[in-house]
């Protein structure tokens, strides 16, 4: 099931630092550290992360995967995943985040992977469908798909959003 996105009246870049640094205060009062594993958001979240002072405590580091090669190279995401269910799915995305924290030292993972657009998209995926997941140390992996409308860049910048309130939702904190 593909959920609306995010309003783009809430989308500014102030919203992001905010949200990053909610996400950084709610690790460390946990003690945990994080992973992440882009391909539409071409490292954009790890950028609103690390614009976030001391985050080198809780951030390990991030993963951009924009390829079927380097997903599967780098993250692990199986080829038969990506051949039936493509690179933008919710399987994939899990894959991705799995493929992160197995590949740090983290015990959060997050991963986005979508069609930002103009082009790319089709009926089935249109442009402005983005998917997520979000694990937690050894407990279940969370995956949702959401449909953004806008630009390419209003796509990528709400799903950074999406992805840090997800990590939010995740940890136990509203957003």
């Amino acid at each position: 099931m593909i959920a609306t996105g995010t309003d783009n009246s809430d989308v500014n870049e102030r919203n992001i630092i905010d949200l990053a640094a909610k996400v950084g205060r709610c690790l460390q009062q946990k003690g945990l550290r994080i992973v992440s594993a882009e391909s539409c958001t071409g490292g954009w979240l790890g950028q609103a992360i690390t614009a976030i002072e001391g985050s080198s405590a809780w951030y390990e580091h991030g993963f951009i995967t924009y390829s079927n090669y380097a997903k599967h190279k780098i993250l692990g995401v199986s080829l038969i995943t990506l051949e039936k269910y493509g690179a933008v799915s919710e399987i994939t995305a899990q894959e991705m985040a799995l493929g992160a924290q197995h590949n740090s030292r983290a015990q959060v993972s997050v991963a986005i992977t979508g069609i930002a657009g103009p082009s790319g998209g089709n009926e089935a995926k249109p442009v402005g469908t983005v998917c997520f997941a979000w694990f937690l140390g050894n407990s279940s992996i969370e995956s949702k798909t959401y449909l953004f409308s806008g630009n390419r860049e209003a796509v990528r910048r709400q799903s950074v959003i999406k992805a840090l309130r997800g990590l939010l939702n995740l940890l136990g904190e509203s957003s």
